[in-house]
This record gives C-alpha cells, structure tokens and sequence, in this order.
C-alpha cells in the first residue's frame, strides 16, 4: 500500500466516523425536541408515576390522544429514554432517567433546557435574517421565553436562595430577618423576589424588567400570594438614569443581555446605600473559547447565544456581549463600575453560572 492509498483510506475513515457522530447530532437534536415536549405536557411527570403501561393507557391517564402520545413515545424508546416491552406492548419511564426529567427530579430537572432547543427552530427564520441584516431581536419573538427562564431560576437560584445566600455573606440573611430594602435588576416574571418577600416579611423587595408580559406575570404572583412587602414595575434598564436607594441589589442570569451590561453595573453601583451590596449569577463560561472546550453544556450556550442573547442584545442597541461573555468580562466590569470587593463562587447545585458577591 502506497502513501497515497494510505491518505485516502485514512481519509475515508475519518469521513464516515464523522458522518457517524452527525448522525448522532441530528438523532439527539430530535430527542431534545421530543423531551421538550414531554416535558410541558407533563408526560415525563405522569409516567414516573405509573408501573409499565400501555399507550392507550397513558393517553386516558392524561387525557392525550393516544396516536401522538404512541408517536412521541416511539421517538424516546428509540432515543433509550423510555423502556419498552415488546410482549406486552408496554412503556415504562426508569427510576433514573424520571431523576432527571421531572418536576421534583432531584438531579434536576434537564428537560427544563431541552425547551432551549424547540425554542431555536421556533425563531430559526427570525434569526437567519439577522446574519444578513445585522439586526436584532425583541423579547417578544421567543414563544413562552419567560416560562422557560422562570423555571430555570426556580432550579438555580430560586429553590435554595436562603442557603446560597447564606453561603454567599453571612450576615445577609440577618439583614433581610431585619429588614431592608432589595431591587432586582432583569427580574423576568419576579420568582426569586417572591420567594425572599415570604421568607423576609420585614424586608422590601422591587423587581424591574423591560418585559411587561414578565412584569404582569410576577404581579399576579405575588398578588395571589398576598405578598404586599413586594412589586414589580417595567423599566427598560438601558434608558434609566437612576435606580433609586437600595441596600441589596440582585441581578440573575441577566446582566449579559442587556443592551449596555457596563452601563448597569455603574448604575447598580450608585444605587447602593453605604454598607450595601450586589448579588449577581450569570454564566459561568470563560471569555476565551479554547476555555470552553470541556465546560458543561457549553455548545447549547454559544447556541442560546446566538439564537437569543445577542441579537436580544442588538436589538436593543447593545453590542450583543452573548450569553458567554465569560466570567472574566463580567468580573472586570464589575471593578470598573467602582466595586471595590470582588467574590467569585460556583456552587455543586448550579455549575452552569458564577456567582458574584460585589461591595462598593
């Protein structure tokens, strides 16, 4: 066999073991389509529930038409994430994939993001056009985004607030027992704030977003609720010229979409009263893409990137930063918007983003 034989055998195999992982990227971009809506159907819920049943079973147990459901369970047996006995013509969700797919999954809840992916052919066009134009996107372009993003705090930030904060800064917590005031910036349909305002009735809490379908959301919660330590107003954070007087400020998964993330972080910094302090979770990639090669989730990211936070961000007037503007833009922002006190922390329930404690 001649050097050149060899090339193109070697060549050959490198050609269909690639071909063999697209095809594992076209089959697993479908199973995510097929989890997203197994997870807003609360098919997954209902099976963790149930012994092995049959399709008509599980149709008439939540009240489906047995044709799709017998569809899209097709597509997961396929997938390997949902059991299936020939003989018997059952299905069955396992104890250990239901750990990671449904509401009260104690891995958390993976399907949570799988709606990130249906979300990416729902505004494909929209986007398309973007790299033609250079134009941005609007918030209202995302079908159910802020029921996406709410249930993505609810599992990072919301559900354990107290002890990260707690873990965070000793004496928060006390503040809050004590009483004080507490503005969330980018608060999107206002999950976290509720969740404090019953914990701290003696604090005051605000949250300020430039969704007002996400405002009306958090409104209606905390009314619900009877929260009255608590309110939610629409303010577009890129034209304001103060925020007020606050003694707390918090900002999830939400500086690196806005139109001027700097701008913010000066804001922020004036807002606080002596003594004060800012709280902010974001992304946890690094600003370097060689960084990012081992760093979980990191193509869904760049993917969300592209799809939403920067022509989001664009489309505001914004540079468009993108969801992976890396920990180390965010940490030098944040000192050149006048923190004095820096703190970096990642924590085993949220290793998606970083956590910042800054003190003017």
């Amino acid at each position: 066999m001649n050097d050149i034989t060899l090339t193109q055998n070697q060549d050959t195999a490198a050609s269909e073991a690639f071909m063999g992982r697209m095809c594992d990227i076209l089959n697993s971009g479908a199973i995510a389509v097929m989890i997203s809506m197994g997870h807003r159907l609360k098919l997954f819920d209902t099976m963790a529930g149930m012994p092995p049943s049959s399709s008509a079973r599980i149709a008439e147990e939540t009240g489906m038409a047995e044709r799709y459901v017998r569809e899209w369970l097709a597509a997961l047996v396929t997938g390997r994430i949902i059991d299936y006995d020939p003989a018997e013509e059952t299905y069955h969700l396992p104890r250990a994939h239901a750990d990671c797919l449904t509401s009260d999954a104690p891995m958390g809840n993976i399907a949570v993001y799988a709606q990130m992916v249906a979300m990416g052919g729902a505004v494909h066009d929209r986007v398309i056009d973007c790299f033609w134009t250079g134009e941005g996107t609007s918030y209202g372009d995302y079908p159910c985004f802020h029921d996406v993003m709410a249930e993505d705090s609810q599992q990072t930030v919301v559900d354990a607030i107290d002890t990260t904060l707690r873990d965070l800064d000793p004496d928060i917590v006390p503040r809050l027992e004590a009483g004080i005031d507490v503005l969330d910036a980018g608060c999107g349909a206002g999950r976290a704030m509720i969740r404090l305002a019953g914990l701290f009735p003696r604090s005051r809490f605000v949250g300020y977003d430039l969704g007002s379908d996400a405002v009306a959301m958090a409104t209606s919660e905390a009314a619900r609720r009877g929260l009255d330590n608590v309110r939610f107003e629409v303010r577009d954070l890129t034209r304001t010229q103060t925020l007020g007087e606050f003694d707390m400020i918090t900002s999830f998964d939400a500086v690196h979409d806005m139109a001027d993330p700097a701008g913010l972080l000066r804001l922020i910094h004036a807002a606080l009263r002596p003594g004060g302090l800012h709280v902010m979770q974001d992304i946890g990639g690094s600003a370097k893409l060689e960084n990012n090669m081992d760093f979980d989730f990191a193509p869904l990211l760049y993917t969300v990137s592209c799809i939403h936070c920067t022509p989001v961000s664009i489309g505001q007037g914004g540079a468009g930063l993108g969801t992976m503007w890396g920990w180390e833009t965010a940490e030098r922002m944040l000192k050149d918007a006048g923190f004095t006190s820096v703190t970096r922390t990642v924590f085993p329930h949220d290793p998606m983003n970083v956590w910042f404690v800054n003190r003017p």
